[in-house]
């Protein structure tokens, strides 16, 4: 099953309180929701592998360490967009992929539109972004996306989730872990996280 992390942080908390406030505006959002990104993406990676390099300090030769595997950030348009810079800060040797997803009308499931991909997804660390975990279905979409692409390391990383789109990941896909800056209490009638903080990218774009 699914490890499930919910980052238990001061300073994420203080920029959530930031986020999740309705007053904020579309540049104070986008900032803190790029800062959370930021702060997740040390927990997200603290197990990523790592081989020796030589190096030579203004010192000395020594033994350094790398990462053993590229790393792919993946965000799902276009709310996912909103975290890419933060997690690119840390890890400036990341590539980037994007996938964007529509609901169809008559099935009501999401369905790829686009897609694009660096070739390293099937040997390296793909971080999934989007903001929102709720009914879960876009995410469990793109991860089936990528793993058809031959990505076999799928991490996903968001704000704010609930149960049901918890749920729903460990049900699709049981080998990725999920990484949180906060789990709210449930889904609303429209399909919104409460309490939630509303619609991530209407809020990081200034869009209604």
């Amino acid at each position: 099953m699914n490890k499930v992390v919910i980052l238990n942080h001061p300073l994420i908390d203080h920029k959530m309180s930031i986020i999740r406030d309705k007053n904020t505006s579309s540049k104070n959002f986008r900032e803190n929701v790029g800062e959370v990104g930021a702060l997740i993406t040390y927990e997200l990676t603290k197990d990523l592998e790592t081989v020796d390099k030589e190096i030579e300090t203004p010192i000395q030769k020594m033994t350094a360490k790398e990462l053993k595997k590229p790393v792919i950030i993946v965000p799902i348009l276009r709310a996912g967009l909103g975290m890419v810079d933060g997690i690119h800060n840390i890890i400036p040797s990341a590539k980037i992929g994007h996938i964007g997803l529509y609901r169809d009308e008559k099935t009501l499931q999401p369905v790829a539109y686009y897609a694009k991909f660096p070739n390293e997804i099937t040997t390296g660390v793909v971080i999934v972004v989007d903001p929102m975990l709720a009914t879960g279905g876009s995410a469990s979409a793109a991860i089936k996306t990528l793993k058809e692409r031959g990505a076999t390391d799928v991490r996903y990383v968001g704000l704010v989730g609930c149960p049901e789109g918890i749920e729903r990941l460990q049900k699709d896909h049981p080998d990725v872990p999920i990484f949180l800056a906060a789990l709210d209490e449930r889904l609303n009638e429209l399909g919104y996280i409460v309490p939630g903080l509303g619609d991530c990218g209407d809020r990081l774009f200034g869009t209604k």
